[in-house]
């Protein structure tokens, strides 16, 4: 059985829920999705309910680094 090597550096584990709600864009850009997609929704518009669809993009720094933080390998698929 091989060992390991002394001074091996050891992966992080990426936090599941996070990278299910955000996406890294080719740019760098974080994006996320919006809330109150699930249930609900037959009393909305269909305007509405298409607007559930899109994803905008995230603005502040600290949940930005809170992210990079929860899925740090999410920029590198």
């Amino acid at each position: 059985m091989p060992r390991k090597a002394k001074n091996t550096k050891y992966k992080m584990k990426t936090h599941k829920a996070t990278s299910k709600r955000f996406r890294a864009t080719g740019s760098g850009k974080l994006m996320r999705t919006k809330g109150g997609k699930s249930h609900l929704r037959r009393n909305r518009s269909e305007r509405t309910k298409a607007q559930f669809a899109e994803m905008i993009p995230v603005e502040g720094k600290s949940i930005q680094k809170r992210v990079k933080r929860l899925a740090p390998y999410m920029d590198k698929k």
